[in-house]
């Protein structure tokens, strides 16, 4: 059997790997949310990793209130960037291979071609930021690793993009959603199968990997396609992002290129619409 710890185990892909792993025969999973495990104590990773037998460690613990990170920097940075550094750490004294979950946002958007691992982030948010230095952390301590930056993860878990304009659709008949935001909707039933492929396979390509569905759209395309998969009539407005001040600046365009985990690790890709079809047929 090969023994996976997943952190943040009640998150939203961690209930997913939870669904998936039922497919796995070889797999023993592990989940621990932050009452069970403090990845921002180094003292208490060491001890949970000394009194379990771990193979592969999967990082889905992170900081993810875009918006609230702007105020709440060093809390920000203490779980996506101090909490992944002391995992590589643990992981690297135990020979565990850490397997890392990072985001589109370590982009600014300037790009307007699929951004590969090869490109230069620069990230323009506290919350891309945390998290690119969290990468940078285990970058710097293991050599055996998979970090894979995916966008705009939804499922029918937890609080997600989806599941807004689901719960918006039961008060209102109009809403306005962004429309130059570009990017990919990303299933993370998808995103878990691709996790436990990697463990499964025992595959040694280490490194970074972008992973998303397959496509290009706007949040604002993404919000019509829930109403119209769903049949709920709904008039969606176009605005850009100027109309809709937050606080946190999101990238324009954060569309993932895939070729390399495609290539180097087998992976399938669903196309984002398929896979939103296939989510809201289960609701």
């Amino acid at each position: 059997m090969i023994n996976v710890l997943v952190t943040g185990g009640n998150g939203q892909l961690a209930t997913c790997i939870k669904d998936v792993e039922v497919e796995y025969d070889n797999l023993n999973v592990l989940y621990a949310d932050s009452k069970d495990l403090d990845i921002c104590n180094l003292n208490q990773v060491q001890s949970f990793f000394k009194s379990h037998d771990i193979d592969y460690c999967v990082n889905c613990a992170a900081y993810t209130a875009v918006d609230k990170a702007e105020d709440e920097q060093e809390l920000a940075f203490k779980v996506n960037a101090e909490g992944a550094k002391n995992l590589a750490l643990t992981c690297e004294e135990h020979h565990v291979v850490l397997i890392h979950i990072s985001t589109d946002f370590v982009f600014d958007g300037s790009k307007r071609e699929p951004y590969t691992e090869e490109d230069q982030p620069n990230p323009i948010s506290v919350y891309g930021a945390s998290k690119l230095q969290g990468e940078i952390e285990i970058q710097n301590i293991l050599s055996e690793y998979f970090i894979i930056r995916t966008s705009w993860l939804y499922s029918e878990h937890g609080n997600n993009f989806m599941k807004t304009m689901l719960r918006l659709a039961e008060t209102r008949d109009e809403i306005s959603v962004v429309a130059d935001q570009k990017g990919t909707p990303t299933y993370a039933g998808d995103l878990a199968k691709v996790i436990l492929e990697i463990i499964g396979k025992a595959s040694k390509d280490f490194g970074l990997y972008h992973y998303s569905n397959q496509g290009k759209i706007s949040w604002y395309d993404f919000s019509k396609a829930i109403f119209e998969e769903s049949k709920i009539n709904m008039q969606v407005n176009p605005i850009t992002s100027e109309q809709f001040p937050v606080k946190a600046k999101r990238p324009g365009y954060s569309v993932l290129n895939k070729e390399k985990i495609r290539s180097k690790l087998n992976i399938e890709i669903p196309d984002w619409d398929l896979s939103l079809e296939k989510v809201l047929s289960k609701k």
